[in-house]
């Protein structure tokens, strides 16, 4: 099943049949909006607008819990983010869509993860991006004649501001590609409730390092925020058309994360916290 997370400008999936607004409800609080579930070619699909139906919430106060936790529930073995970022690299202009592999987490206001006190557990995350499921984004945005880079790293900062130049040139200097708001600790989350993730990152504009481009200017990020979206929708229904109806195991274990995580001893985890991880780690509590 494929989930799609829906970044600044795209909160609805057009072209889904027989789809329908459903409420998810969750034992981690309140998820940015309902999710949209149907089908594109028999394939079932879960959207769920990151930032809510007219753009509710900000980075920092996104649910991601709820959120990730939401589309375990609906079954979503494949999860694809897209998100609207800034580009660190001269190469990658506005319009360019950057299949990310790595990201750098320099964000500080947000719980990062379903573990902690109560049961202890560490997943990797030397390799956060399921590199099967960028092949089929790969193989999606080329059908699709798409502006596209294959691989790259995401800064994700905490905003809701924008970085200053001495932090731009900073990111630059640690050789990011793109920086966003939004993909930590969602990336994170994903990799703990063992869903495949990928991240479309499309770019809206230079960060404030650019020369010619100085500071942020809202007015021209919104524009080509709405051209992404269309290309968006298209790159979206072509994967969904023409990925596998079988979910292919992951080989870097995305799909598995949770086998060797747990380090609490089963007699002294939290009954608590073991009730709210029932879908995201309901494989290995189950068994």
């Amino acid at each position: 099943m494929l989930g799609v997370i829906g970044g600044s400008g795209i909160y609805d999936l057009p072209g889904l049949e027989n789809a329908e607004w459903k409420t998810v409800e969750s034992p981690w609080g309140t998820p940015s909006d309902q999710v949209r579930i149907g089908e594109v070619d028999g394939l079932k699909v879960v959207f769920l607008p990151r930032h809510g139906r007219g753009h509710v919430y900000s980075p920092t106060d996104i649910n991601y819990h709820a959120n990730i936790d939401v589309m375990k529930r609906c079954g979503v073995t494949d999860l694809v983010s897209v998100s609207a970022c800034g580009s660190l690299k001269e190469e990658l202009a506005p319009g360019t869509f950057v299949l990310v592999e790595q990201f750098i987490d320099r964000t500080f206001a947000r719980p990062k993860s379903y573990f902690g006190n109560g049961c202890v557990a560490h997943v990797s995350m030397a390799y956060p991006v399921s590199p099967r499921l960028i092949d089929h984004v790969e193989a999606a945005a080329r059908a699709e004649t798409l502006a596209y880079r294959r691989g790259g790293t995401y800064l994700a900062m905490e905003g809701p501001q924008f970085s200053s130049l001495a932090e731009s040139h900073m990111y630059r200097s640690w050789g990011c590609d793109v920086i966003g708001m939004t993909n930590m600790p969602e990336a994170k989350l994903a990799r703990e409730a063992e869903i495949c993730y990928a991240t479309i990152a499309m770019v809206t504009d230079y960060d404030s390092w650019h020369p010619e481009h100085g500071e942020v200017d809202i007015q021209a990020i919104i524009k080509v925020l709405n051209d992404n979206a269309h290309n968006a929708q298209r790159l979206v229904a072509r994967l969904a058309r023409d990925l596998p109806r079988e979910h292919e195991p992951c080989p870097i274990g995305s799909d598995t994360a949770l086998e060797y995580a747990l380090m609490t001893a089963p007699d002294k985890r939290d009954p608590a916290l073991m009730a709210k991880l029932d879908a995201v780690a309901g494989r290995i509590l189950n068994r």
